[in-house]
């Protein structure tokens, strides 16, 4: 898995990069021709988009940013496809927003496009669908090293390769003389996210900040990255031979199902449950299920097998899960033994708030 960002494909000017693009797709085929499958998250839309329309700066109008991101995807998806036919391959553009893997059923179908797509030999190239997603809609998500996170844990891809426009993760200041490339990382704790430094202008939207909380998603869930210069020659090939580019941030979790990965980081919350510390407890330590009696309180409003985060009483999140029971039915039995909940509802459809089999502990 290989996600480029806008400032690696763009010249300073803002332009499509059309010589980084010719390399790029020249490297990912080598990497084809290890043995490999490789998927491609690529951002520049907007970038080239830009470029083609002669733009000096990014619009901040929402309906002409979107303008110029449907303008510049044709471009940027023509571009690979060309540079991926000299190499006897083909470009295949997928375009998502958050509802695609929000879904369960568009989730698994979205996966098997994807792996039926690397049975042909294609590349799958995949950008946010910038056209329609918005965040006013909940559809948009934030930045495309999200989406690269995401579509990691949905091909359970064992690496993804974040290629940035710095070296790696630096242990101070990127711009300090005595900064240095930390290699690897055994653990993004707050030390460790303490020293990352974003940097705002140009027209890419991540940093190194949405670096880390993408690279968090994947390694709980038992893969690795890599935070590489994408502007440096070789860079792919490097990695394949082992050597020491970038920053490598090691799995800190066992490998997750892929209805846990789905369940921890693609369903969008429709509501919470504030648990008791018992509760909590017992879902992460012994990996039980939610019992009505360790509920303490309802929020928002959610109907049966809606997805709900579960918070202690200082409001934070631990686990995420399928709800048995609506909103408005939560609040009449929480708090309740299992034995109590036929009396307040008139019948006892489920033993449990939330079977262990549908909840997911967020590391």
């Amino acid at each position: 898995m290989v996600k480029v960002g806008t400032r690696v494909l763009t010249a300073p000017d803002g332009a499509l990069d059309q010589h980084r693009i010719e390399h790029l797709a020249a490297e990912l085929n080598g990497v084809i021709e290890s043995g490999r499958r490789v998927v491609l998250v690529s951002s520049g839309a907007v970038g080239a988009g830009m470029s083609q329309l002669g733009l000096a700066k990014r619009p901040t109008n929402l309906a002409k940013l979107q303008a110029v991101a449907a303008v510049g995807q044709a471009r940027l998806i023509q571009k690979y496809d060309r540079e991926f036919t000299r190499h006897g391959r083909h470009a295949a553009q997928i375009l998502l927003t958050a509802g695609d893997l929000h879904d369960r059923a568009s989730y698994l179908n979205v996966r098997n496009t994807i792996h039926s797509l690397l049975e042909y030999g294609a590349v799958p190239v995949i950008n946010e669908n910038d056209t329609v997603a918005v965040d006013e809609l909940m559809t948009t998500f934030g930045d495309n090293d999200h989406l690269a996170a995401l579509v990691t844990n949905l091909i359970r891809a064992p690496l993804l390769v974040i290629l940035s426009d710095v070296n790696g993760l630096y242990d101070g200041d990127p711009n300090a003389a005595g900064s240095r490339v930390i290699s690897t990382v055994k653990e993004i704790d707050a030390q460790l996210q303490s020293l990352v430094f974003d940097q705002t202008a140009g027209v890419g939207k991540g940093g190194m900040a949405s670096k880390l909380k993408a690279a968090k998603m994947v390694v709980s869930s038992g893969e690795s990255v890599i935070i590489a210069p994408g502007r440096r020659e070789g860079v792919l090939a490097g990695i394949l031979a082992g050597e020491e580019i970038g920053t490598l941030i090691l799995p800190t979790g066992k490998t997750a199902s892929p209805r846990k990965r789905w369940l921890r980081f693609s369903v969008q919350p429709q509501g919470r449950l504030i648990l008791d510390a018992g509760a909590r407890r017992a879902i992460e330590q012994r990996g039980c299920s939610l019992l009505a009696i360790g509920v303490l309180d309802s929020k928002g409003e959610f109907s049966k097998g809606d997805l709900v985060s579960l918070v202690d009483d200082s409001g934070n999140e631990f686990a995420r899960g399928l709800t048995n029971f609506t909103a408005q039915e939560i609040r009449r039995i929480k708090g309740l033994k299992t034995a109590e909940i036929a009396a307040a509802l008139g019948h006892l459809p489920y033993d449990e708030v939330i079977h262990r089999d549908n909840l997911a502990v967020i590391p």
